[in-house]
């Protein structure tokens, strides 16, 4: 066996491994191909989830090292390859660079609004917070606070009024409250910030989510995702643009009975979540939507053609 060494990096060995394949790889092919020639063994500490660390590494060393030997050929499947080398089916290894997006985080507002006001899974509206209009404080006091976009689902197809105020008599509150953290991509250099984010400001809610157009489907960022979701409950929507009534809840959240009222009425202090609540008893008075939520477009072919126009497809 050979002897480890504290020198001997997970770069080291995907080097190693690329120069003897001679192919583009995802992170699980270089491991395996690792663990083959035993190349694994050299690294000094491979911790309890080598295969994230070794993912982690390649895209860091490729964002933020302009002298990275490393280069991301694809994204579906993530692969990864030298920029020195050829290919053995005669292309080269270069990727094609990931362009920065052209769009605001914001432009996909619409497209989950959408989306979850057609959905069985959630039929409701939603409200866009904007984080900015809280009176500033004490730096770091609204640090993750802020929800994206706030929901609501209200029971007034699902019930008689009858039955709607036997519930409010009773104290069962039928109404449910959704939390929503919107990002352009989800991978793993961003997982750990992303998601313990959307756990900071949406835990208070009946369901929280964190929202991506762009999720890596790499089966080891996959698993650490599904650890996540396992350990602190906060679910995942991938979004399809092209079409929106075929985005998709990859984890479901953890249901909460009961809301954390103290984090609402902080955030309560933001003028747009001030406002979510007032609508929300306006419309249970009445029981009927009046209130005006963010826009929603009822037709796929319609948002698509929104987020052409966004420059998000």
């Amino acid at each position: 066996m050979r002897k480890k060494s504290s020198g001997y990096t997970f770069l080291d060995m995907t080097k190693e491994v690329m120069e003897m394949e001679k192919k583009p790889l995802t992170v699980a092919q270089i491991w395996k191909y690792g663990e083959i020639n035993n190349l694994t063994d050299k690294i000094g500490s491979k911790g309890k989830t080598p295969l994230n660390t070794l993912q982690a590494r390649l895209y860091i060393d490729i964002r933020d090292n302009e002298n990275s030997i490393f280069t991301q050929t694809s994204k579906r499947p993530s692969k990864f390859y030298l920029k020195n080398l050829e290919c053995e089916d005669g292309t080269d290894g270069e990727i094609v660079e990931i362009e920065p997006t052209g769009y605001n985080e914001r432009d996909l507002h619409l497209l989950l609004s959408s989306y979850v006001y057609a959905s069985p899974e959630f039929r409701c509206v939603t409200k866009t917070i904007f984080h900015e209009r809280t009176s500033k404080t004490k730096k770091g006091y609204n640090q993750w606070l802020h929800p994206d976009i706030v929901g609501v689902h209200f029971p007034f197809e699902d019930y008689s009024d009858r039955t709607l105020e036997l519930q409010r008599l009773v104290g069962d509150c039928p109404y449910k409250i959704y939390s929503f953290e919107m990002k352009k991509n989800l991978n793993f250099t961003n997982l750990r910030e992303y998601y313990f984010q959307a756990v900071s400001n949406s835990s208070w809610a009946n369901e929280g989510y964190i929202v991506a157009l762009d999720i890596d489907e790499d089966e080891s960022f996959l698993a650490e995702l599904k650890r996540l979701n396992n350990a602190f409950g906060i679910g995942v929507i991938k979004l399809n643009a092209e079409n929106v009534s075929q985005s998709v809840v990859m984890f479901n959240s953890r249901q909460n009975e009961n809301l954390d009222w103290d984090t609402i009425d902080r955030l309560a202090e933001n003028p747009d979540f001030d406002q979510f609540i007032g609508d929300i008893k306006d419309d249970a008075d009445i029981r009927k939507i009046k209130s005006q939520y963010d826009l929603v477009y009822n037709d796929d072919d319609k948002v698509a053609e929104y987020a052409r126009n966004k420059h998000i497809i």
